[in-house]
Parts: structure tokens; C-alpha cells; sequence
């Protein structure tokens, strides 16, 4: 589903990620565990094509992401560590706008994709909530629903969990969990157990 081969990135003179290769096979619920700066964010963002590798190649679904990104961006749904959410729209108006972007045209598919994120995440009775009145943890859950708008069949998850309260940890936790059974998922962390917890 996903092979990453010597990927490779460079700041200048400093090495944040250095020959790294893996493969992550359909249907896994595979994390990425380490330290603050580890490189984890920079490999998920060359993962899913926002950040180029300096050497090295993606190849997500057949697609490589330097070579055929859109290719390879239509198969991911992303949830970076700061969901970039719009604060003064309510979460129904958010995740049709994200359903448009991703190539959903006809207007009642959006409603009937929107629906659906919405009861993966857990956001039932939120649709018309203001996003800026939403708890940390609800917002997480508006991140992860956009992130399951067109139908990527694999989600990365960076920190999905950080500044997060216990029980909102467990419910996300249960969350991916759950996506795992439809989705190949990758997430990051610091936190073992919560790897431990999770993934395959």
C-alpha cells in the first residue's frame, strides 16, 4: 500500500530524516514512534507530498508522490498535529467546503459524504456548532473527518492525540481503532503506550 525507499531530507546542513525505508501493507494500523524532532512530521508530510523528499522516493498505491501526486494525494486523508480548521464556520459548512475541494461536485454527494465522516468521527448533534466553541478533542474529530472525505483508503494521522485530555485520548484511541478496520492507518507519537494501544 505504501514503500518508501532511502527517503531522505535535508535543512541545509542538518539531517532530519536519513535513508529511510519501509513498506506498510493494506489493512494495518502502523505508528511511528519517537522523540520530539525525530523526523516523524517531516516523513509523513514526505508521505503525503506537501514536503519533497531530498532523495529518496514515495510510492503510495502505485502512485509516487513526486512523480504523480495527485495520483498518489487521492488516496490519503491527512490529519496534520494543528488541524488547519476555519474557526467561524460551523462544522457542517467546514467539511462540505473540504468535500468540494477533494472533487466531490454534485452537492447532495457532498451532504451524503459529509453525513457519513460525521458518524466515523463521532460528531453527531456538532454539525451546526461553531468550530471555535468546540473542545480540543471535538475538533481533533473534525480533522479526522476531513480526513475520510474521499474515501482515502489510507489516513495519516500525526499526533492525533496531543493536548488531549485522558478520556478524549481513549476515544480517539478507539477511533483509529475503528478506521483500522477500513482503512490502512498510519499515526505518529511520542507516547509508547498509546502505539502499544493502537497499532498492529
Amino acid at each position: 500500500m505504501i514503500e518508501v525507499e532511502n527517503l531522505v531530507k535535508r535543512y541545509g546542513g542538518h539531517l532530519a530524516v536519513d535513508h529511510l525505508s519501509f513498506t506498510v501493507e493494506k489493512g494495518c494500523v502502523c505508528g511511528f514512534l519517537g522523540p520530539n524532532g525525530a523526523g516523524k512530521s517531516t516523513t509523513m508530510n514526505m508521505m503525503t507530498g506537501y514536503l519533497a523528499p531530498t532523495e529518496g522516493e514515495v510510492r503510495v498505491d502505485g502512485h509516487s508522490v513526486t512523480q504523480d501526486p495527485a495520483g498518489a494525494k487521492a488516496c490519503i486523508g491527512y490529519l496534520p498535529e494543528l488541524p488547519p480548521l476555519y474557526q467561524d464556520i460551523t462544522v457542517q459548512e467546514y467539511l462540505l467546503f473540504v468535500a468540494e475541494l477533494k472533487g466531490t461536485r454534485k452537492k447532495a454527494d457532498r451532504a451524503a459524504a459529509v453525513e457519513h465522516a460525521v458518524a466515523r468521527a463521532g460528531l453527531q448533534g456538532m454539525e451546526q456548532r461553531l468550530i471555535r466553541n468546540l473542545s480540543k478533542g471535538y475538533r481533533q474529530r473534525v480533522g479526522i473527518a476531513a480526513a475520510l472525505l474521499g474515501t482515502p483508503k489510507i489516513i495519516i494521522l500525526d499526533e492525533p492525540t496531543v493536548g488531549l485530555d485522558p478520556a478524549q485520548m481513549i476515544e480517539i484511541r478507539s477511533l483509529i481503532r475503528d478506521l483500522g478496520k477500513t482503512h490502512t492507518v498510519i499515526l505518529s507519537s511520542h507516547i509508547l503506550s498509546e502505539v502499544q494501544t493502537v497499532c498492529d
